[in-house]
This record gives C-alpha cells, structure tokens and sequence, in this order.
C-alpha cells in the first residue's frame, strides 16, 4: 500500500470539492482524509499504486464545474494503515491563501425545487446547493466554513443537516444550506416601515405589476424593480432615482421574453444562460415596446435572467422588469438593511427585504460581446473576486485605482484579486465603501501590501487614500496602467505599441493626456505620439457641457463668423458662449487636453447630438448610437509634427460642418466621424510600427467601449499586427487598478 499528501490550490472552497474529493476517493477504494485549509484543499490518501494514480486522475479530470485548480502537488508518505476515507474540519487559518468563490447563478436542480410543489424547498427563495448560490457576499473569513459567513446564526434543522453531513448529497458541506424551516425569509414593508400583509413575494409580485416600485434585497445589495412596460413606473423611477437619460438595466423572466426585444447571438446567449448572468448589452429589434424612459433614444439594452431563487419566484417567464442598482445615481449600491430603509425611501415604495446579512456588496457585471467572445465593462458580481494569474510573481502591491468606476487590485504572488466595482470616488459614501472593501479584502486573502500603487493625479481620492497609509508608494501614469492591464491579463511583458483613449488621465508632464500611443511594457513607457491637444474652456466643466469645447473649436475653425454657420449648436448657443471665447483667449480656465473622449464631444454637439452630459461619456454614447449599423466614408483628417506626431481632427470638424450646412444626414455624419477617427488611428499605429519595428498593439481606455471604433480598428490593423484586447477587465477605468499593480509588481524588483 501506498500514502499521498495532496494539496491543491484554487477556487476549491464552497463549490462541493470535498464531497467530490470523498466521492472519488470511496469509488477508488482510498483511506484517508480531505480538509480545507487556508491555502485550499489538503488531501491525505491510502491505497494501491494503481488506484491512487486513477484518484489523482481522476481529480484533474473530474473536478466540480464551479472549481478552478491552481496547483495540484503530491508528496510521498509512509503509509499508516487507516482504514475508511472521511471529511475533516478544515486546517488552521495561519497560511491564509485560500481562494474564494464569486456568487453564482441558481443552478436548474435548484430552479427545479423551487418550483416543485412536492419539494420541501417549493417556492423557497434561498435555496442553494454546492453549485450554486452566494459565496462571496456572505464569506466573513477563511477557510470557508458556516460560522465564517452570514449564514452562523441560522441553525440547520434535522433534514439540513442530513443533507450537509450525508457525502452523497447535493447539499454535503453546502455552508448556505437552508428551507423555509430553519432558513433566512423575506418580508415586505412599505416605505415607512409598516409591514405588508400576505405572502410577501406574491404580495411583492402584484405590487410591481400594478405600477409601484419595489426595493428587492438581492444576493449583493438591493434593486430597484418595477413593470419596464408601466410608462408612469420607469417615469417614477427615473425622477427619484435622478438619472436623467442613462439607460435602465432589465431583467426578462426568460430568454424568449428577451429574443422579443432584442437580437440575442449564442455568445450573448450563452451569457445571459450561464453561472455568472450579468448584464450583456443587446441590440434592440423592431419588435421592442417597453416604455421610452427604460433606455431613450438607445438602440441597445441591458438585459439579464434571473440569477437568484428570488427572482425565479417573483417574475414569469414573459415578465421584463426594469432591475436597477438600489442607489441613488452616483452613490453606492445599498446593502444594509437600516441604510437601504434610510437611502431607499423616498424612491421605492416597498422594500422586500431578508435577513441574512450582506456582508461585501456585489453590483451587476456588465459586458457586450466582441467578436464572439466577452468584452467587459463591468466586473464584480459573479466574477469578482476570482483572481487574474500573472506572468510571474512578485512583491504584494496595494494598487489603489482612479477616481471614475472605481476597483482596487491585491496581489500576492503571481495573483492579483481585482474588486468588485465601486463607483465613481466623488463622495464620502462611496469612499467609505471603498476603504470599507480594501480592509475586508485584505483579512480575506490575508495580503499586507509592501507597495501601494496610484494614479498621478493628485487630487484623486484613490490618490489621497494611498498617501495616508504611509506605505511606499509608486505613481503610476494613467494610460500605462491602461496598456499594463491589457498585458496583465494576457500574461505578457514585453514592448508594445498601446493605444489608450479615454476622457482624461494626468499625464507626466502635468497636463491632460487621453489620446495617447505609447510605447511600453509592464514597467515603462515612452510617449510616441498623441492626439492634438484641444482647448477646455471652464476646466471640468467642459467635461459636462461639450457645447464649450464645440464653441471653441467653431471660433478657431472660422472666428467670429461661426455664429452664422446653419448647423444645431448656432441655433442653440447658450448664454454666456462669448464670455466663454473671452476667458478663453486669455488662457483663464482653460486647460489643455489631448484626451480622445473630448474629440467624440466636440463631433456629437456639433451634429447637435448632445450639449450637455448627464452622465460620463453621454455625448460620445450618443454618437456612437447615432451611428449604429451605417458604415460612414472616412472624413479628412492631419498628421501634425510638433516634438511628437499629432493626430488632428480640426479638418475632420470642419468637414462635419460643411456636411451639416450641405443637408447631410447627421446620423451618417456621425459614422463618417468614427471612420475617421478609426482610420486615423490605424494610419498612426502603422507609422509607428514601422520606426520601432513592433508588431504587437495593445487598445485600452474607455472609448474602446465603442465596439464600432474597437472593431473599425482592429480590422484595419489584424493582418500585419497581433491585437490585445481586454477579455477579463473592463477597458474603462475598472481595469485600471490591475495595470497599477503589474507597474509596481515589476518596478518593485
């Protein structure tokens, strides 16, 4: 006979290992043990040669959907002649390097015994089983055990407990394990506090189908739900909610109730149907009638499945409910139950809430699908906090983000754990969430940060949070961080030509960058050129209101005179435009910006898109909607040379303009616009290539969110050029953090 230790590492807690381990190990007739511990899953095992050789096999080979094997070694023992093979309470918590598990979408057993009348669990809104349910919301501790969750005060009653001691069961060591006898339960109030009368989800059910709108505590944090066909209820909603123009998110009982509103191709299918249900982004069909305020003048979607017990029992399968985060915009997700009562309010008029405890908030994921693979904009529930491997390991790095949607990023060894989304850090409440999740995330994977890693600009709260800490720090510049990210997650670090657009970042010499082609790796980077720096009349307020930066560019393309050119901005110029021009002029409040989200602004308000922004990127949204499906013929555009090449769009401008004057439609303006902004780039990335004889680019920054410009891009580059792009981050700031902590981790050595 012989005996193995076994430790593997990973995502092997609370996705069933150990009863998969204990399964495996009796059909392999083995003695020993398995256990959890900090680092992952221990296994001591006892048997012939032949058999352990097909049990280690067999755990490569078999392993539970929801696990992901880091590491697996296997070390010699003498045997000691143990007989029968059982599970064991898991190890000391000193080495703490466990992995943790993402929330995950009710599974179909469990969606078949909710709605089973014959089921213990019928209609029972927290059922959950080894391969499913929530894990990182109501993990307190590691190792992953019952009274290191919110789950430690609800007592399993007899049948849960057989279920959880019985190793062939479903439920053998589910830590959420519950029925409606021992569990967690809903209850309804209003917004005052009185309680509702009834069952409370049915009760809940026909409130929202009658036009109110109702606050549901979720698996991460509260939503806020109503009828997405109730005009009067989206109205509502959007007015307490104060959120101007941004799309709603929805939720479809099903995915036929989705195919009627929109296109669904199998990789967005496959999405909306999976373990991690986030929101995906889907094109409107002509078959669409949910009310106008749910997404105006937007020809896509964001849509999702139900992902939790709760809403299986709450909504029908030809129900679309809109399922927006329970906030008030700008602020964070709500998810304590004396807050949300207190934040919620006076926008819902019902809160359905429970009582087992949210102890990390979790927001919806959200991703489009590019060229038939995941392209995220959001990353938190259902993928956070999986960890992104690196290329190599390094130092432990505290990487603190940027100031606009907000993630952190750990790392230890060749892993970097990526937070959930915060938000935008630009008050005090979403701050406290912030420096709230670093601490918990910290005790969680047990990281004590060497280094920490932030942005340059100086008055980012991310900043400000790293320079109190009085740890070493290391500044990093915003579109490195951006292209570092790109390398982080495709696990490389060598040179390569990035292209990082987006509003704003602090560049290296103090002033606004966002248009930027760069040379670099995971540790430097030299700027190779930009796009033409663009005046910003009234500082952030351009930003806000692109009719500023528009004027300035009309007064600089035609002086004076521009107010008799016959295009929507002359028609509409607000009051005050020509103090602006005068401050301008004398440099007063008017910085410099080379950033590319200035340069979508400036097309969408004189295409009389959008003057003012409601919220980040609106204008360049709106343009690129505008766009949708049309394929423009490229406007001109100038390559200038100053100390670097530049990218100049003031010809591009001009010929909107004289478009505009012509009669030309301005939605195949605005295609035109993104053709050139797309050739533009493809011509600069060329050039570059050919002086530094690099063959690889990397796109990142939020304007490749416009999957017409991202595509436009790549195609003209594909044949002579590998192409980076994001696939495990968002390119918008969410990604940030990783780039950060990949620049430190390698400055660091």
């Amino acid at each position: 006979m012989d005996r193995v230790a076994i430790g593997i590492t990973g995502i092997v807690q609370g996705v069933g290992f150990r009863p998969f381990i204990y399964n495996l190990a009796r059909r392999c007739g083995l003695a020993g043990w398995v256990r959890n511990d900090a680092g992952g899953v221990r296994i001591e095992a006892e048997g012939p040669e032949e058999a352990l050789a097909a049990f280690v096999a067999g755990i490569r080979a078999e392993a539970p959907p929801l696990a992901q094997i880091d590491s697996l070694a296997v070390t010699r023992l003498p045997p000691d002649g143990g007989t029968g093979f059982e599970i064991r309470h898991s190890g000391s918590a000193a080495a703490r390097v466990a992995l943790v598990s993402p929330d995950v979408a009710t599974c179909p057993d469990c969606r078949s015994e909710i709605k089973d009348p014959r089921n213990r669990r019928f209609g029972y809104p927290f059922t959950n089983c080894t391969n499913c349910g929530p894990r990182y919301t109501i993990i307190r501790d590691v190792p992953y055990d019952r009274e290191r969750t919110t789950m430690a005060a609800f007592l399993m009653c007899p049948a849960c407990r057989a279920e959880y001691d019985d190793p062939v069961d479903r439920r053998f060591h589910a830590q959420p394990n519950a029925c409606p006898v021992c569990g967690p339960g809903y209850r309804l109030i209003d917004n005052q506090g009185r309680p509702g009368a009834g069952d409370p989800l049915a009760t809940a059910r026909k409130l929202i189908l009658a036009g109110a709108i109702v606050a549901i505590k979720g698996v991460g944090g509260y939503h806020l739900a109503c009828n997405a066909w109730n005009s009067r209820a989206v109205a509502a909603l959007r007015a307490r909610k104060v959120r101007e123009d941004k799309p709603f998110a929805v939720m479809g009982g099903s995915l036929a109730a989705v195919r009627r509103l929109c296109r669904v191709s199998p990789e967005e299918a496959s999405l909306l149907c999976g373990t991690v249900r986030p929101i995906v982004l889907l094109a409107k069909t002509g078959g669409y009638d949910l009310a106008p305020d749910v997404a105006p003048q937007n020809p896509c979607l964001g849509v999702m499945l139900p992902y939790a017990p709760v809403h299986w029992l709450l909504m029908d399968e030809d129900d679309v409910w809109v399922m927006t985060s329970g906030n008030r915009s700008d602020e964070p997700i709500a998810f304590a139950d004396g807050e949300a009562r207190e934040r919620l309010a006076d926008i819902a008029d019902y809160l359905l809430v429970h009582d087992r405890p949210i102890y990390r908030p979790a927001d919806d994921s959200v991703v489009r699908v590019f060229r038939e693979a995941a392209y995220p904009l959001r990353r938190s529930r259902g993928y956070a906090p999986a960890p992104i491997r690196l290329a190599r390991p390094g130092i432990s790095v505290l990487a603190c983000g940027g100031e606009l949607k907000n993630t952190f990023c750990l790392t230890r060894d060749d892993l970097a754990f990526l937070s959930a989304h915060i938000g935008d850090l630009e008050n005090m409440s979403t701050y406290e969430a912030y420096a709230a999740a670093i601490e918990h995330y910290q005790r969680l994977f047990a990281i004590r940060p060497a280094v920490l890693a932030h942005d340059l600009h100086p008055e980012y709260l991310s900043t400000k949070y790293a320079r109190q800490t009085g740890l070493p720090l290391i500044g990093v510049q915003h579109h490195h961080a951006h292209i570092a990210a790109v390398l982080a997650e495709h696990g490389l670090n060598e040179p390569v030509l990035g292209v990082a657009f987006d509003g704003t970042g602090y560049g290296t010499d103090g002033r606004l960058w966002g248009g930027e082609f760069l040379l670099a790796d995971c540790r430097d980077f030299t700027r190779l050129a930009h796009l033409a720096y663009l005046p910003l009349p009234g500082g952030a307020k351009a930003v806000r209101e692109p009719w500023r930066p528009a004027v300035s560019m009309l007064h600089s393309l035609y002086g004076p005179g521009f107010v008799h050119k016959a295009i929507p901005l002359t028609r509409h110029l607000p009051e005050g435009w020509e103090l602006l021009l005068q401050a301008g002029a004398r440099g007063i409040n008017t910085p410099l910006s080379s950033g590319a989200g200035r340069v979508f602004d400036i097309a969408s308000a004189l295409l009389g898109l959008r003057f003012y922004n409601h919220y980040e990127g609106q204008a360049a949204v709106e343009l690129e909607l505008a766009a949708s499906r049309l394929t423009g013929k490229a406007l001109p555009f100038a390559v200038a040379q100053d100390d670097l090449p530049q990218l100049d769009f003031r010809p591009t401008f001009a010929a909107l303009v004289a478009g505009l004057e012509r009669g030309d439609n301005p939605a195949e303006l605005a295609a035109a616009f993104q053709a050139a902004f797309s050739r533009a780039t493809v011509e600069m990335v060329r050039r570059l290539g050919r002086q530094t004889g690099i063959r690889k680019v990397a796109l990142s920054g939020g304007v490749f969110q416009n999957i017409t410009v991202l595509e436009q891009v790549v195609r003209g580059l594909e044949e002579d050029y590998t192409l980076l792009v994001h696939r495990q981050v968002p390119p918008n700031d969410g990604g940030l953090a990783l780039g950060q902590a990949m620049v430190a981790m390698e400055r660091s050595r």
